[in-house]
């Protein structure tokens, strides 16, 4: 009985020995104590714990979850352990299983109001807005003072296409904390999707002079420089994405340096990589041929739906699908770090079109299937779904018909993979075209576009394609639309044959609808 005193007494004293190291933030030395304790203890709940935490503190996450679920072996009823495990998968990327320690650690306190911020995160990173709303709804019943489950709750208004009601959240919980980096460039995006750029700019320069590592607020930076058509600084802030948490996962850390537009490249073999949407590298390759005119070859990692399409730019050595092993090669370059690379301003965009060849056998075969005698016009209505702002960019096929009723006009559908619905609605009207189930790659609706006399889409990667192939494109913007648009224009300095129909108001279509029509009639007469 003494002995086991004794022992329990050198532990709780050795366990605050430890603690104090760990609180006065000497971790090496807190986690040398805690292991000398574990050596003796290994079954020392406490201690496991608190080796999770510290391993967390220090970055070392696969660790951390080690300590922590060896810690719930011991006691699986601890909340604040599942807590903690759910955070650790949650930055480990383990979205699921950071929702299933979440769930048990909510089964024994179901208001806690952290754990049910938490939660909330992890619905809305797993696409479940409203579900997300809910939980932190709740934390914010029991704590209204709750400054993260407020901050949270504008990201996931922003979600649901509210920025007006999200900043109203951020400003809730600034009174409560203060400002902080984080806030205010979140705060930052909800006004550039309000078309309040210059605002938003007063915020971010405040969040960098907060946080001047804060990578978000940086490349928030750029995007909103770039909307305002301040190419030399948007550029330079714009590579900052690459230290974002959006980024990292798919940042390349290649052997061979970056080029940045200053290492000479003549004889030497460059690696143009895409790194974003579809769309995203068919704006930015046209910069590929002025890499080889510099004297270098270049190699295109592209999107594996983009390969046939890229070989058609004629100027890569080389074009592979993302994944296909590489050889070696001296310098690379992401595609959207080249604007930055060659000093692009508002005067030097090169827009030189069309950048982008159709396959002639296909465009032939094109050319004889569709009608003739009647204006041809292309449409497409929707981007990818998981896009951050597809909300925003896409609209419902419904609200197309408009168009439909104008006369002596062919309309084809450009859309890929139309739901069913979609498809009914479609093939309901006698002067639509629906070839979805023929475009099997980019190549396809290249070569059928180039048969058209118009494109209306909105933005997403039919409106680049058809930019780069100099067709007249008709492009649907949403109000405060993407930084490469700028604003207040109806022209676009990348592509000469594009003209733009904003949204004057936020979510107002129906305007953009009508002055599309308005432009279709008067080509359908003339």
């Amino acid at each position: 009985m003494l002995r086991h005193q004794i022992a329990t007494a050198n532990l709780s004293c050795q366990l605050e020995k430890a603690h104090a190291a760990h609180v006065k933030g000497a971790l090496a030395q807190a986690e040398k104590l805690y292991k000398e304790i574990l050596k003796l203890h290994p079954d020392s709940f406490e201690v496991l714990h608190r080796l999770g935490i510290l391993s967390h503190q220090r970055g070392r996450l696969t660790e951390a979850l080690r300590y922590l679920v060896a810690a719930l072996r011991r006691n699986a009823g601890s909340v604040e352990v599942l807590s903690d495990c759910g955070l650790v998968q949650h930055m480990l990327g383990r979205i699921e299983d950071a929702l299933v320690s979440y769930r048990a650690a909510l089964t024994i306190e179901p208001e806690n109001p952290d754990l049910l911020n938490r939660y909330g995160v992890v619905l809305l990173n797993l696409g479940q807005p409203q579900e997300a709303l809910k939980s932190l709804d709740r934390a914010l019943a029991r704590n209204p003072a709750h400054a993260e489950a407020l901050g949270n709750r504008g990201n996931v208004l922003l979600k649901l296409n509210h920025p007006d009601q999200a900043i109203i959240n951020y400003d809730a919980a600034r009174r409560i904390e203060g400002d902080s980096a984080r806030l205010l460039t979140n705060r930052a995006h909800a006004l550039r999707r309000l078309d309040r750029p210059e605002e938003a700019l007063v915020d971010l320069r405040a969040a960098v002079a907060l946080d001047p590592r804060h990578a978000e607020a940086q490349f928030e930076l750029g995007m909103v420089q770039l909307t305002l058509g301040n190419f030399d600084e948007g550029w330079t802030a714009y590579e900052r994405r690459w230290a974002t948490g959006a980024f990292v996962p798919h940042r390349r850390d290649f052997r061979s340096p970056l080029w940045t537009g200053e290492q000479p490249v003549n004889g030497r073999i460059i690696l143009l990589h895409g790194e974003q949407g579809l769309g995203d590298t068919i704006q930015f390759v046209r910069y590929a041929a002025h890499v080889v005119r510099k004297g270098a070859t270049v190699v295109l990692e592209v999107q594996p739906e983009l390969v046939a399409l890229m070989v058609e730019t004629g100027c890569a050595a080389r074009v592979i699908a993302r994944g296909e092993k590489l050889a070696a090669f001296d310098l690379h370059c992401p595609l959207m770090s080249l604007p930055r690379a060659f000093k692009t301003n508002l005067t030097s965009i090169p827009a030189a079109v069309p950048y982008i060849k159709v396959p002639k056998i296909k465009a032939e075969n094109w050319a004889m299937r569709l009608p003739t005698g009647k204006i041809l016009v292309g449409f497409a209505w929707a981007g990818r779904r998981m896009h951050y702002n597809d909300a925003n960019r896409s609209i419902a096929l419904k609200r197309l018909t408009p168009l439909f009723d104008i006369a002596d006009i062919q309309f084809v559908s450009l859309q890929r993979d139309p739901s069913p619905e979609e498809r009914t609605l479609l093939r309901s009207r006698r002067n639509v075209l629906d070839v979805s189930n023929d475009l099997q790659d980019f190549t396809d609706t290249a070569a059928l576009m180039s048969q058209l006399d118009f494109v209306v889409s909105v933005d997403t990667a039919i409106a680049h394609l058809a930019g780069a192939l100099a067709k007249k494109i008709i492009v649907l913007l949403p109000f405060a639309a993407d930084f490469r648009w700028l604003r207040a224009r109806s022209d676009s300095p990348w592509y000469p044959t594009a003209r733009l129909s904003r949204q004057p108001r936020f979510g107002d279509w129906e305007s953009v609808i009508d002055q599309v029509c308005g432009q279709l009639a008067a080509a359908a007469e003339s």
